[in-house]
């Protein structure tokens, strides 16, 4: 009766073997441990880049407002890091340029922004900011929210010269149009440039507080605007980021790991079934048919002077010889 080989197990055979559904749970305990752990280092990169725009905020104000053309020239562009930041500006409104911003939500309403134009008389540079330009700048200002175009008394324009402090926030890009006249879908400096005028700043101004003040919210006026963010906030702390990358990263290895573990037991089941012994899957075991004196595979290889005093030990012992007598003498019987 012949001998039948044994059957070649496969990667599935092997993975559903106790022993590797054991080291499967084990691994698969770990890899959920670096994502959880991942997932914790992200909520902390989160929760330092808002720190770090808290502490932004808080330093800005400490400062206190700036003056407008300190901060932004006239014709120059809106670097990011402006957005939000408190500055003054003096000057006059003028009422025939007020337009309202369609489709403006606060607190949950959908309604306006009252768009006024500021004529500035000063931005805290004594004129130097638009001196080589072709007069004085104008500026837009956000004057609050209004829930209806027909708001009424919300809508009248302080007249005189007035002093705002007021959050700076970049210029828009231009909307496609369509509105009724009055109105605009967008706050872009480089469209108001076409109604308005130049020269323009490069951002506008979201009012805080007016002097002379303008009409209160409770008394009809226009609802003021929180301090504005730049949208999507400051991203996440990098740093924390990518140690949630490496966590994410080493709970993928865990898994790899068993798979390849899986593999290298399959690939030794098949060797043993091919009779080419079980040795380390990839690594080629010596045959088990070797010709006399070459070592096999675990015997200790001989060095050069254990094999030297090997030949010496069995090398034959040399006879001794009798000593040779001088010539003329007699032997003696």
């Amino acid at each position: 009766m012949s001998d039948q080989a044994p059957s070649r197990a496969g990667f599935w055979a092997v993975a559903r073997s106790p022993r590797m559904i054991g080291f499967l749970l084990l691994f698969l305990l770990a890899a959920g441990v670096c994502g959880r752990l991942g997932v914790w280092q992200l909520d902390r990169a989160y929760e330092r880049a808002e720190l770090a725009e808290q502490h932004e905020i808080t330093e800005a104000e400490a400062a206190g407002p700036e003056g407008l053309g300190v901060l932004l020239p006239p014709q120059s562009t809106f670097p990011g890091e402006l957005v939000g930041r408190q500055a003054w500006v003096e000057g006059e409104y003028e009422p025939e340029g007020q337009l309202l911003v369609a489709g403006r939500a606060l607190d949950g309403r959908t309604g306006y922004l009252v768009l006024t134009p500021l004529r500035v008389s000063d931005d805290g540079t004594g004129g130097e900011s638009w001196a080589d330009l072709s007069g004085a700048p104008v500026v837009p200002v956000v004057r609050g929210w209004v829930p209806t175009a027909d708001a009424g008394a919300a809508l009248a324009v302080p007249t005189g010269e007035v002093r705002l402090t007021a959050y700076l926030q970049a210029s828009e890009a231009a909307g496609p149009g369509g509105l009724p006249e009055g109105q605009t879908d967008s706050i872009s400096s480089a469209a108001l440039a076409n109604a308005w005028g130049n020269p323009i700043y490069g951002g506008y101004l979201v009012l805080m507080e007016s002097d002379p003040a303008q009409p209160a919210t409770a008394d009809g006026g226009p609802e003021l605007l929180p301090r504005p963010t730049i949208e999507g906030g400051n991203g996440v702390n990098v740093q924390n980021a990518f140690y949630a990358l490496q966590w994410w990263i080493f709970g993928a290895f865990a898994v790899a790991l068993w798979v390849r573990l899986v593999r290298d037991e399959a690939a030794g089941g098949r060797r043993r079934s091919d009779g080419l012994g079980g040795g380390i899957a990839g690594l080629p075991d010596l045959p088990p048919d070797l010709p006399p004196g070459l070592p096999h595979a675990g015997a200790a290889v001989p060095t050069v002077a254990q094999e030297s005093g090997a030949a010496e030990a069995a090398a034959p012992a040399a006879e001794p010889t009798a000593p040779a007598e001088p010539e003329g003498t007699v032997p003696s019987r």
